[in-house]
């Protein structure tokens, strides 16, 4: 897929500024600018972030999937602009390569299934059905009846915007070749040697779902919960939907200093009535609408300055109406007046700001809103009291001790502090879990793999036709767009053993797929059948002024999809 600049262009030149790639032209610095009728995108070098499309003042940047009938001329006129030489020797074009090449031989076309729909998962597939091969088939398998993943159950209800990029996605099951088996598990209704008779490669983008433990005393008290739990409970996730937490104390603590943290901080303590205008679980709505909490403490083993959530998520929580955001006092005096003073003085901007940030945090005051989150720093948990229920969290001190490499590490301290609270969520990371026929690294919780080639560790080789993606490759880090480069990166590997014979062609056609999905599982449904269920939570959600009212029971999903 590539962005085109259609008829609207005003030459503001507002998306040259952000393209990463230099592929839209003339620019303002170059001589032709001034006579240009609008500007062109480069087809050959566009890499589809649509940083350009965001950027544009008045919409005139869309994917050429989207293009109607009259705007499929502009398609062309972008190409023929790059084809004329007098401009071809621009910076940048054709500098990076959009899509590998799939050289299809033989008289099967190449066949990939990709376990998951999430963001890794759609990447690779887009990656390989906009390659410009033709015959190339790519098979989503998806155990749930919905797709999109992270981005459906994991994203914040209060980040719609973020949860936009689902409509990206969606323009991946309209493309020729594209196939969706939703209801599907790999590994209960099919199994990994039966995808690796029919597919000449299997992906596996099934992401991390296992969250770490403190490892402490009282952990598994009432109360003390993880927060992949707490978030599918509010995204209204099918394995998640049942549960319920007591919200009847005045103060939880969560343990982390991730974006997720942020995520449940506030989530905790935003108004219901703003959370109302989201795509929240209905339950979960309810729950929080009757909820006494009224502080949460966000707790970090290490510094501001260390802190993993990024300065958008505490800038956007700095700014949230109705919470007091603030330094625990404790915290300011062990890291001191300024927290930058217990830095690395060769700091990055983007942290030096951060730490900026904090201190203006910390200098200012309070507003007396109804809710406050407090960020205590240099704070480790160490158990969790109570006899039947949480009751409170008792957490050890620390220092940052600067090391002869001139790093600051944390070192606890002999100071103790009980802190009073009735709820406390975990959100210290998640791991992937061991796969079916896959081998899998224990210690990273990751499938082991070279450039998302999988391979066994104990004779070093790489398994013939299995790859992985996103998470379960890389671990738990980065954000959903992190996920576009590491698919790429994999869907290459994919092609390269492709090109080079090095993969077995299907034994089996897509008839005895079908066939053998129709046996297996019933209930499997189409992409056809999920744009039903779309339809309907965004029906049912218009007259509440709602972006969506999800379903979150399989039943209820079934019963829409096929009456």
């Amino acid at each position: 897929m590539t962005y085109v600049v259609t008829q609207p262009c005003c030459n503001d030149a507002s998306c040259v500024a952000v393209c990463p790639v230099n592929c839209i032209h003339p620019t303002p610095d170059e001589s032709d600018y001034a006579r240009t009728e609008m500007l062109y995108i480069d087809p050959n070098t566009c890499i589809d972030c649509g940083a350009c499309a965001d950027a544009c003042p008045i919409d005139a940047i869309v994917p050429d999937s989207d293009l109607d009938e009259g705007d499929m001329p502009y398609l062309e006129i972008n190409a023929d602009y790059f084809e004329d030489p007098k401009n071809r020797n621009y910076p940048g074009v054709a500098a990076v390569q959009r899509h590998p090449v799939v050289g299809v031989t033989g008289a099967t076309p190449l066949r990939v299934a990709i376990v998951g729909t999430g963001p890794a998962a759609c990447y690779a597939g887009e990656e390989l059905l906009a390659s410009g091969a033709t015959g190339v088939e790519v098979h989503f398998f998806e155990r749930l009846p919905t797709p999109w993943g992270l981005v459906r159950f994991g994203v914040a209800p209060d980040h719609q915007q973020t949860k936009s990029v689902s409509e990206a996605f969606s323009r991946i099951g309209s493309r020729r070749g594209a196939y969706f088996h939703l209801n599907v598990e790999i590994g209960k209704h099919l199994t990994h040697e039966e995808l690796l008779t029919h597919f000449h490669a299997v992906i596996y983008a099934v992401g991390a779902h296992d969250d770490r433990r403190l490892g402490i005393a009282g952990e598994d008290l009432p109360g003390s919960y993880s927060a992949s739990d707490f978030v599918s409970w509010y995204n209204g996730h099918p394995d998640g939907a049942q549960r319920s937490f007591d919200l009847s104390g005045t103060r939880a603590v969560v343990v982390g200093n991730g974006n997720v943290a942020l995520d449940v901080a506030r989530m905790l303590s935003t108004d219901v009535k703003s959370l109302a205008r989201t795509d929240i679980a209905d339950h979960a709505l309810t729950a929080l609408a009757g909820s006494a909490i009224s502080e949460v403490v966000v707790l970090g083993r290490r510094g501001p300055a260390q802190a993993a959530y990024t300065t958008p998520e505490l800038l956007g929580l700095a700014a949230a109406e109705g919470i007091d955001l603030v330094v625990d006092s404790v915290g300011a005096e062990s890291i001191g007046v300024a927290t930058t003073t217990a830095e690395p003085s060769g700091m990055s901007a983007a942290v030096d700001f951060k730490s900026r940030l904090f201190d203006e945090i910390a200098a200012a005051p309070t507003t007396g809103a109804p809710k406050r989150i407090v960020l205590r720093f240099l704070s480790s948990p160490i158990e969790i009291l109570g006899d039947d229920r949480v009751r409170g969290l008792r957490v050890q001190r620390n220092e940052l001790v600067e090391t002869t490499e001139g790093e600051f590490v944390v070192r606890p301290t002999d100071q103790f502090d009980d802190i009073e609270c009735g709820l406390v969520i975990r959100s210290i990371g998640y791991r992937g879990t061991p796969l079916a026929g896959l081998p899998f690294d224990d210690k990273t919780g990751t499938v082991p793999n070279e450039k998302g080639r999988v391979f066994d560790p104990i004779t070093g080789e790489a398994v013939a036709g299995v790859y992985v993606a996103g998470w379960i490759k890389r671990g738990p880090s980065g954000s959903i767009g992190n996920n576009s480069r590491c698919a790429r990166d994999t869907v290459r590997a994919l092609v390269e053993d492709y090109s080079e014979g090095r993969l077995t062609a299907p034994a089996l056609d897509n008839d005895a797929l079908t066939q053998l999905v129709s046996q297996r599982q019933s209930n499997a449904l189409t992409y056809t059948d999920w744009k039903t269920i779309d339809q309907f939570e965004r029906s049912a959600a218009r007259k509440h002024n709602r972006p969506r009212i999800k379903l979150v029971d399989i039943d209820s999903m079934l019963g829409v999809a096929r009456p």
